[in-house]
């Protein structure tokens, strides 16, 4: 039996079963008087997942300012900190990704 499949299968169903029950938190605490802000977020102070699925933990973002990571910030000040909302990050993701041929 081949246990590299088996190990990927398992793999992939942790990673969404952290995926799904960060998701639900961080919806919780946005709730609260807080929105997900994308785009201001500097290396290692993320608030959760990416965009991409590359990580599902907080303080995982290698690089300043990337449009697929977010934090949580007081409702009302994303823009002002130059930030965007989810939907105007999953476009600049996705055109980056077009761009670098991916």
């Amino acid at each position: 039996m081949n246990a590299n499949p088996l190990l990927s299968s398992a793999l992939a169903s942790v990673l969404a079963l952290g995926l799904a029950s960060t998701a639900h938190a961080s919806s919780h605490e946005a709730g609260k008087g807080k929105e997900k802000c994308f785009g201001i977020v500097k290396a290692g102070q993320n608030s959760c997942a990416n965009l991409s699925g590359t990580h599902s933990c907080a303080g995982s973002a290698t690089v300043d300012n990337s449009p697929e990571e977010w934090k949580l910030v007081a409702k009302g000040t994303c823009a002002k900190m130059g930030g965007m909302s989810e939907a105007d990050a999953k476009a600049a993701f996705a055109k980056s990704q077009a761009k670098a041929g991916k």
